[in-house]
């Protein structure tokens, strides 16, 4: 379902953003950064001053104090601007907190604890491949070599369970332990050839867990667990449970321990469609729970708290590329994309693939009979949408995942092969949008050769 009714100006966006060279879009942009983490520092540190003033000036006799402003608990609101990814963490301050307080939310799942001194880390610009459970790793470094790729992301869980060595005692409970490969291993191959790793994590479609810890799963209002007709007719774990919270963190936090550059966390979103018994899910009493994207926020919060605070390694999370242009299903998915990128957390990565778009789909005063036929504008335009959010500052950086596949399903005349021209012009689209960064998908692990370089191929 696409809802808008806004037009964006395309052509003088465009033109806007081809006045710059990548380079300098990157430049601009980190120092944007810069001089947010800067500007928040100045406020943390005017309050200190302003209370060594008030505290002096509060004196009534010389020795009795009327009142003294403890500088040591002094921390800035928590709707200022926080961390951002910036080339050069020179600032040893940092507000990671973006969203104003949420009373109900508090209420529900308790107050947000903050890492008591977040590290400062390194935002990495990442020109990615997807290589699902490790597959076609030599091709795949062979490629990265030759071309503007420098990341890989990895499967450390799908929906059928854990790809890596783990140690972990819920999942080894769960018994989903598929062992394809050793975590160490590949993480130390990829540094050897200069390769940034990215973790990623399937979390809330999970229905061994669901059938393992009924009571963790979504249930409806008699505690039964629910069955959604297109999650594959499956349960899916409770995104309010704290409890699937923190396993998900203990896999993040194992995980950089092996080597891990980055955490990606996918399926961060509630299920769509129809139940299979018709009953409705049943989240709690009615006013007592905050809405769906309040707990996708807040797990991701959580999460950046114990992994990108506290261990000063990126978090990034993958969203349905439908939230980026609407905010109805957005708010059926969990993922609103108005404040999903305040969360703090490094990275969105919207997936914004061609072919999942509905024959006919309207965006942006345009009609697109066979969205897969139009690989850069309906990357454009669905980018320039979602511009009136994510350009704000404060907002995480955007990484859309890029089709890499042909979707040969949607039938004759309605797809095409996506080959390296298809693929490179998503990445001019992208960099037309003012982005820079993008991973690309295909399950299989087979992409062609090229430079994929966009605009400067």
């Amino acid at each position: 379902m696409i809802n808008d009714n806004k037009k964006y100006d395309l052509d003088e966006y465009k033109k806007s953003q081809k006045k710059r060279s990548p380079k300098e879009q990157d430049r601009l942009i980190g120092l944007r950064r810069t001089f947010v983490i800067l500007l928040s520092g100045a406020m943390v540190l005017g309050l200190i001053l302003v209370g060594g003033i008030i505290g002096k000036i509060a004196q009534s006799d010389g020795n009795t104090p009327i009142f003294v402003l403890n500088t040591s608990a002094v921390t800035a609101p928590s709707t200022t601007i926080g961390t951002l990814a910036t080339p050069t963490p020179t600032v040893p301050f940092t507000v990671t907190e973006q969203l104003p307080a949420d009373p109900l939310s508090d209420a529900f799942w308790g107050e947000l604890a903050s890492a008591e001194d977040p590290i400062p880390y390194e935002h990495f610009d990442v020109h990615g491949l997807y290589l699902n459970k490790v597959v076609n790793l030599e091709q795949c470094i062979d490629l990265a070599n030759n071309s503007e790729i420098n990341a890989f992301v990895i499967d450390l869980k799908e929906a059928e369970g854990i790809y890596y060595n783990t140690s972990n005692e819920t999942a080894q409970e769960i018994g989903y332990l598929y062992n394809y490969y050793d975590l160490e291993d590949v993480c130390q191959t990829c540094h050897d050839n200069g390769i940034y790793v990215i973790g990623r994590i399937v979390c809330f479609k999970d229905p061994r867990l669901a059938a393992t810890y009924p009571d963790r799963a979504i249930c409806d209002s008699a505690g039964n667990p629910l069955y959604f007709s297109t999650e594959g007719s499956e349960a899916f774990a409770n995104p309010y449970d704290q409890r699937n919270w923190e396993y998900l963190i203990e896999l993040a936090e194992e995980a950089v321990s092996m080597g891990v550059d980055e955490i990606q966390f996918d399926y961060v979103r509630f299920p769509t469609g129809n139940t299979t018994s018709g009953n409705a899910p049943y989240f709690g009493a009615d006013g007592q729970v905050p809405d769906k994207s309040a707990a996708i926020n807040r797990f991701l919060q959580t999460a950046r708290i114990s992994i990108q605070d506290t261990l000063g390694i990126p978090v990034s999370a993958d969203i349905f590329g439908i939230a980026v242009t609407s905010s109805l299903d957005g708010d059926i998915l969990g993922q609103d994309w108005e404040t999903v990128g305040f969360t703090g957390i490094d990275s969105l990565c919207p997936m914004i693939y061609p072919s999942h778009y509905a024959l006919g789909t309207q965006m942006n005063g345009m009609t697109f009979d066979a969205p897969d036929l139009d690989p850069y504008d309906i990357m454009l335009n669905a980018l320039l949408i979602g511009s009136r959010y994510h350009d704000q500052p404060g907002y995480c950086t955007v990484r859309p995942y890029l089709q890499a596949f042909t979707a040969s399903y949607l039938g004759e005349g309605n797809y095409m092969v996506y080959d390296y021209d298809a693929i490179n012009d998503q990445i001019r689209a992208l960099q037309d949008a003012g982005l820079s960064e993008w991973i690309l998908w295909n399950a299989s692990v087979e992409y062609p050769e090229g430079n994929y370089g966009g605009n400067n191929d």
